[in-house]
């Protein structure tokens, strides 16, 4: 069979992603806005508290990368269940997801509670900004159960193409969010404010209303009736095509994660001033990455439709249109971020020191930012088509020597500080980029798409 076709045009491309990736990257520029914003937040208090912040919402993130055990093979077999024609099957598994994610989310926000200050200290937390990333990450633990359903639900959502409804639970949720955070942190009339408890207590609030909301919503455009028995039970049988994919999806982002904690440790043996710099600059060079993360979740939605219904020229077709168009949008995002940061970083601090090492970093993240599009956009192609544990064995290998290993070579041994870990971050996003490129075009992935049909077929 041949597979290889050539690329879409950039036209074609958009017709084909639009109607996906348009919800999905106003609802991911929202979520990052939403950090921005509370980053924002945090520097109105101090330089140090927007470092806390920055090292809670770091463990935290790496906490909630446990999810995607659930998450990353969810929204593939559901896409996969829904171009087969089995809708039925695709509610039957989310209903089995609710009870796995009440068991998952418990599990992290436990660890997150109880383990708080241990985790900071594995982060190399300066000491002086230990005791408030640690209550910070414990005031965070609570929201990371409605998370887990929260995360579980908008994925299974969008396989299924429910893109604009879950577009505005988000902007409904992040507005709740938002508008308590003010008060809750700061104090309203004669009322103290908590701090950065109050931004983790209003960010609770908004993502009960994000779940009550997604629930009402898939009531009404799936028939999905959830039971409340479908909040404990876990359904093995059923989860067991998603655990296929979703645990070697999941220890890739974990071996990520792991890896880019490592850097952060590099990072704060530099004190709480490079540590402020860091995550002013992760802040706007996240802006850039909106739109190769967009693309590339849109294409693995996309492209599980096509694979569960057997059409491999036009997954491939897809997936080289895709990223012709997320690295030309890559390069001027970027370019333009790094342009305009002189007076973006204003808005964060007033510290020179830490305006001129957070905007070198971003012209760096100029050559990070194709490479980093390469993974987002390649390695969600091959999980879509069950190509899963490749990634996670070349990837890791990557993290380990390349991001981790090398971030602590650049920045400590040889003293180039945060420069030395930013270009750790760019060898191992090409190396990886690079590396996943060649799975694509060797074909490998045709194999595990006939293989994912008869196991569907035989079931």
């Amino acid at each position: 069979m041949n597979v290889r076709a050539r690329a879409l045009g950039p036209r074609a491309t958009f017709r084909t992603l639009g109607p996906i990736a348009g919800p999905l990257f106003a609802e991911l520029a929202i979520g990052i806005g939403a950090g921005v914003v509370g980053t924002l937040l945090a520097a109105r208090v101090s330089d140090s508290a927007a470092a806390a912040f920055a090292l809670g919402n770091h463990v935290a993130a790496l906490l909630f990368i446990l999810f995607r055990i659930l998450g990353a093979g969810a929204g593939v077999v559901i896409a996969q269940h829904t171009g087969a024609g089995r809708p039925a099957e695709a509610n039957r598994l989310i209903r089995a997801l609710l009870g796995a994610s009440s068991a998952l989310g418990l599990a992290v926000a436990l660890a997150a509670a109880l383990g708080s200050t241990t985790l900071m200290r594995w982060v190399n937390a300066p000491a002086d900004l230990l005791p408030v990333a640690a209550t910070f990450l414990v005031a965070l633990a609570p929201s990371m159960i409605v998370d887990a359903w929260a995360a579980m639900l908008s994925s299974a959502l969008r396989a299924r193409l429910v893109n604009r409804a879950v577009l505005v639970v988000t902007i409904a949720s992040t507005g709740v969010h938002l508008v308590l955070a003010l008060p809750l942190m700061f104090g309203a009339g004669d009322s103290q404010g908590w701090g950065l408890t109050g931004f983790a207590v209003a960010q609770f609030a908004g993502r009960a209303v994000a779940v009550i909301a997604l629930l009402w919503v898939a009531r009404q455009s799936l028939g999905l009736r959830v039971a409340w028995r479908d909040w404990l039970h876990r359904h093995p049988e059923v989860l067991r095509p998603v655990l296929r994919i979703g645990v070697p999806g999941a220890a890739e982002n974990i071996g990520y994660r792991l890896a880019f904690v490592a850097s952060l440790a590099a990072a704060g043996t530099l004190g709480a001033q490079a540590l402020a710099a860091q995550a002013y600059a992760l802040q706007v060079s996240y802006v850039a990455m909106l739109f190769g993360l967009a693309i590339g979740l849109s294409m693995e939605i996309a492209i599980g439709h096509l694979a569960g219904a057997g059409n491999l020229r036009a997954a491939d077709t897809l997936l080289r249109g895709a990223l012709r168009l997320a690295l030309g949008l890559a390069v001027v995002a970027t370019a333009a971020s790094a342009l305009v940061a002189p007076w973006t970083l204003r808005g964060f601090t007033s510290d020179a020191a830490i305006l001129r090492e957070a905007w070198l970093l971003l012209w760096l993240t100029v050559l990070l930012e194709p490479g980093r599009t390469f993974n987002l956009v390649v390695i969600n192609a091959l999980r879509a088509c069950g190509d899963a544990k490749f990634p996670v064995v070349a990837g890791v290998a990557s993290m380990v020597l390349v991001l981790a290993g090398g971030s602590w070579l650049f920045a400590v041994e040889l003293g180039w500080d945060l420069t030395g870990i930013w270009i750790a971050y760019i060898a191992d996003e090409w190396c990886r980029g690079l590396i996943m490129w060649a799975r694509w075009r060797s074909l490998a992935w045709a194999g595990h798409v006939r293989q994912v049909r008869r196991r569907s077929e035989s079931a």
